[in-house]
């Protein structure tokens, strides 16, 4: 082959790239779906959560007669702080000692997921938004609205949405 002319590439390396150029694509510009419950019925852009605070517990559970998903336990959410259940976009805390209260994961500035819980705020690391552990107000903008309640209960040792 004369050097001036180009190898073909093969079709696997051509199906390898564009799978990786896709999968970069989805992994970068994940959205929330508004019909599933996006805020306000827009359909923002999510984040992936970027803290050790996020988890993965979570999801249906319970003692299997029906009950409400089990969101996590009581053991996984320090007062003062809380956790960040990832499945469910939801933010249980814990202000003071038996006392839980649960919101929506998803910031209320732009729709990205909240990434970290410290010093008595759910922060999210897109924009720099921060809302107290205590009712989801805002601390810190730009984001202007409260993080939206999400009903709970503690049944026992977990605490499953309502």
């Amino acid at each position: 082959m004369p050097e001036h002319q180009a190898t073909p590439a093969s079709r696997r390396a051509v199906l390898a790239g564009a799978g990786a150029a896709c999968a970069a694509m989805v992994a970068g510009c994940t959205t929330y779906n508004a019909n599933s419950g996006g805020i306000n019925g827009a359909a923002p852009t999510s984040a992936p959560a970027t803290s050790g605070t996020a988890s993965g517990s979570g999801g249906s559970g319970g003692s299997g007669s029906g009950s409400a998903p089990v969101l996590t336990t009581t053991a996984k959410v320090p007062v003062g702080s809380g956790e960040i259940i990832t499945p469910a976009n939801v933010v249980v805390t814990q202000p003071t000692a038996d006392s839980f209260k649960a919101f929506s994961a998803v910031c209320t500035h732009q729709g990205c997921i909240v990434g970290s819980i410290s010093n008595g705020a759910i922060h999210c690391p897109c924009h720099g938004s921060a809302f107290s552990i205590k009712d989801g107000s805002v601390v810190n903008g730009p984001a202007t609205r409260p993080l939206p309640p999400v009903a709970i209960k503690v049944d026992g040792t977990s605490i499953e949405q309502a």
